[in-house]
């Protein structure tokens, strides 16, 4: 995995933007404070309120007097008239006679105001009028109740007008919610059809990653390095009839850069730089999906030369009819094909290039990788030791080294790494350093991060007892020795018991990086992983759970040594293995019971010999597996040096020109103990 996702050299993209597109911010907006239609309505529900508290008639103060009272003012005939309003509310309204003892400051109008003086909260309409009738019975002019119906237009019109707004509100803000949560441009649901791309773009200064940023990937740069020369130069190869191809696919595994690698095309042909990943079709909404891809290809259209990269393209473009579950599909096949339409659809020199990224391209439709659409494939590796050097390179330039940093030496250290791993080997190497107050990165730091990413975190206060210790200590010496004392077994770089992780013990191996591998060195390697159980049926005569993780290991290197590689004599030159995928489609094994009892009898013949042999080797080794075990009792952590000391050297070691191990914490492939390790 040469150079990484997310590249460490400060290198990054800004965030992109285009005021063009419907769901991108302008960036003329940068620093405003954009305005939130919440103030409206907020506003608009506060003069409401307003209007309907403060609204009604109220031209003078009403007192509200208690039923007492209002005898009283009956009985001495102070009232002019009583008029009952909307049968809920009494309005008194006093004589001269009245006011003049009770109001002698109001000016009159014929004796009389045209206000009432005082209110009265009814309770009960019969038992009012019955009130009134009784505080007047020795009265020789009584007053006599009045009923009026009063309409208030302003709190009848508020009745109806408040619920409908209040539910225009509720439904504009729900719309709003839904289109930013569902992917509709401008935060409206009715543009979820329009595509979520980013649009990356130099002249706005959003792409300012180039091919110096991408290390470990030369082989790689130099097959993309034909569209990056089509994008700059078109009359180049059309003026020959040639055509480009109109879609590159990056495959390799997670972390390699495909991404990285895709965005420095964009950088090096100056041109605009359309991304997005597959899962950004997907939609709960049957046709939004092929919306999505129609819309893209149009905005992609009118920015031409430009470039389309999918990221993760397996999420729609895994192969049609190939589930087991028919009919829940349909929309991302409908979006494939849509997909399918649009690649072959525009013209062949429109100056529109799609790339797409996936790590299963065994999965994808056969119709998307034919010619006319995606004709070439790139496969990112993992970086080889040179790609590593430069990788590390690349994500030490902001870093303050020492000087005792060798970029070259971490390298071999680090087989098997991706850009990413490395990335982050660093990023832990400068968290170390600044956790330990230092004021540079130093070596031991590097390998420290490296010790953390592969073994976990070292958990010295665990409690563990002194017996299972020693058991852990002739495990991890098992081990070592076995690897040591077989020819194509990897050479041990370091033992420890110090437990990290979900590991009680751990072994780092140096392996050799080769491209093919014989039957005899898988062998050496099983021999290798059963060494740790060995070494307890040796020296304590019983065995333990703590060869979890080496059982597993042995078990599936074995089947697919029998399965797959066809390194079995009794099975043959046969391979059940199926690079297209389809077998996960299969209710049926590809061979029959008797078969399958064969290679089970075949696989546990395979690990018992292992087993027996590594029992051999650490029986005539008795000594030197005490030695080593009670040396790791004693210091924690071992050494290749202690292992030469003990055994001797390995005199093949020349031959394979293996790198001396450093007397400290180096690296490699990790075997590590389960937590079950007795």
């Amino acid at each position: 995995m040469n150079n990484q996702e997310t590249n460490g050299a400060g290198k990054q993209p800004n965030q992109p933007v285009d005021p063009n597109q419907p769901n991108q911010p302008n960036p003329n907006q940068k620093g405003k404070r954009r305005f939130n239609f919440l103030w409206v309505y907020a506003i608009l529900a506060i003069v409401l309120i307003a209007v309907n508290f403060f609204g009604r008639d109220s031209v003078s103060p009403r007192e509200e007097i208690t039923q007492g009272k209002l005898k009283e003012l009956l009985k001495s005939q102070e009232v002019e008239k009583i008029e009952l309003v909307n049968h809920e509310d009494a309005e008194i309204y006093l004589n001269s006679k009245g006011l003049h003892h009770y109001f002698p400051e109001v000016q009159t109008v014929g004796g009389s105001t045209s206000t009432p003086n005082y209110t009265y909260k009814i309770g009960s309409l019969d038992r009012f009028e019955e009130m009134v009738e009784d505080a007047q019975q020795d009265v020789s002019q009584p007053v006599y109740i009045t009923n009026v119906r009063r309409n208030n237009w302003v709190s009848d019109i508020l009745a109806w007008i408040v619920p409908f707004a209040l539910l225009i509100v509720f439904y504009i803000i729900l719309m709003r919610s839904m289109g930013r949560s569902m992917g509709g441009g401008a935060g409206s649901i009715f543009n979820i059809g329009k595509s979520r791309a980013q649009l990356y773009d130099k002249n706005n200064g959003t792409v300012n990653v180039t091919f110096k940023d991408v290390a470990g990937l030369e082989e790689a740069k130099v097959e993309i390095m034909e569209v990056v020369d089509f994008l700059k130069n078109p009359e180049k190869y059309t003026k020959l009839g040639g055509k480009i191809p109109k879609g590159v696919l990056l495959v390799g595994p997670p972390g390699t850069g495909k991404t990285l690698l895709a965005k420095s095309v964009a950088g090096e042909a100056n041109v605009p730089f359309f991304s997005l990943s597959g899962s950004d079709f997907v939609e709960m909404f049957v046709g939004v999906g092929a919306s999505r891809v129609r819309d893209l290809f149009n905005n992609a259209k009118s920015k031409a030369p430009c470039i389309i990269f999918i990221d993760e393209i397996d999420a729609i473009g895994r192969a049609r009819g190939k589930s087991a579950i028919t009919g829940g599909n349909d929309e991302r096949e409908s979006t494939l094909n849509q997909l399918l339409t649009e690649m072959d659809g525009f013209g062949t020199n429109s100056g529109v290039i799609v790339l797409a990224a996936t790590n299963r391209a065994d999965i994808l439709d056969k119709a998307l990788l034919r010619a006319g659409r995606f004709d070439r494939q790139i496969y990112v590796e993992l970086p080889d030791i040179v790609g590593r050097k430069e990788i590390f390179e690349v994500h030490m330039r902001n870093l303050k080294l020492d000087a005792d940093v060798d970029k070259e030496f971490l390298a071999k250290q680090t087989p098997g790494f991706s850009g990413a791993d490395i990335a982050n080997v660093c990023n832990e190497a400068a968290l170390m350093a600044a956790r330990k107050g230092k004021e540079v990165i130093s070596k031991q730091d590097f390998l420290d991060a490296v010790d953390r990413i592969i073994g976990g975190l070292e958990k010295k206060n665990k409690i563990i007892t002194a017996e299972e210790k020693k058991v852990i200590a002739f495990h991890e010496a098992g081990h070592a020795t076995t690897s040591w004392l077989l020819q194509y077994a990897h050479p041990l770089v370091k033992v420890t018991i110090v437990p990290r992780g979900k590991s009680l013990g751990a072994a780092w191996y140096l392996p050799e990086e080769r491209q093919i591998t014989t039957k005899e060195q898988m062998y050496h390697e099983m021999i290798a992983t059963l060494g740790g159980r060995a070494a307890e049926q040796v020296v304590f005569g019983q065995i333990s759970t703590g060869a979890l993780s080496d059982l597993e290991k042995v078990t599936k290197q074995a089947y697919a040594m029998v399965t797959y590689y066809g390194l079995d004599d009794e099975i043959g030159n046969l391979s059940y293995y199926d690079s297209t995928g389809q077998q996960d489609y299969s209710f049926t094994k590809p061979y029959s019971e008797k078969t399958a009892e064969t290679i089970d009898r075949e696989v546990s013949k395979m690990v018992e010999q292992a087993y027996q042999e590594a029992v051999k080797i650490l029986t005539e080794h008795r000594d030197g597996l005490t030695q080593l075990a009670n040396k790791l009792i004693e210091e924690e952590v071992i050494f290749g040096e202690d292992l030469e000391v003990i055994f001797g050297k390995r005199p093949w070691s020349s031959k394979e020109e293996l790198p001396k191990a450093e007397p400290v914490a180096q690296v490699a492939e990790a075997e590590q103990e389960t937590e079950t390790n007795a």
